[in-house]
């Protein structure tokens, strides 16, 4: 995978739902020690999926949005809780922000199927408070390739 994109996919903040409020969060953090000391959202088992701009082509909003409600509908039908989240960038002069879906339990495999099936580059998978930056379209990389990443929760 290009380097610039992974450290772009590492950097991008995450704004994910949790019981008292919005948790900003990235995975370019230094290992964590004690993961007690994480918010409970990132102790649990979880993905980040996102139907947006398929392979990093930029798709009109509307066609966006319609493969966005795909993806829910069929994660709901599979029995998961899903919430709404966003990536973007932090920087300056970034731009770039893209809705995404937070899975709550949904099976790693299954994450990266659907990561496939939508042709995205990457998703984020999180277990045993470990973030993953997994690779889901084989012209990025193997598909299943995964980059260790560690929270940095951001103010």
């Amino acid at each position: 995978m290009d380097q610039n994109l992974l450290r772009s996919y590492f950097a991008t903040v995450y704004e994910l739902p949790t019981e008292s409020g919005v948790l900003r969060a990235s995975l370019d953090g230094e290992i964590v020690q004690d993961t007690a000391s994480l918010p409970d959202l990132l102790n649990q088992s979880f993905a980040v999926l996102t139907a947006y701009n398929p392979r990093s082509m930029l798709l009109p909003r509307r066609v966006n949005e319609g493969r966005h409600q795909v993806m829910r509908d069929l994660l709901i039908l599979g029995c998961y809780r899903v919430e709404h989240c966003v990536g973007y960038d932090e920087e300056p002069e970034g731009v770039w922000r893209e809705p995404a879906w937070l899975v709550h339990g949904i099976d790693r495999e299954e994450a990266i199927y659907f990561g496939r099936t939508f042709r995205q580059n990457t998703i984020i998978y999180c277990r045993d408070s470990r973030p993953e930056l997994i690779a889901t379209d084989p012209t990025c990389d193997h598909v299943g390739r995964a980059y260790l990443g560690n929270w940095r929760v951001r103010a």
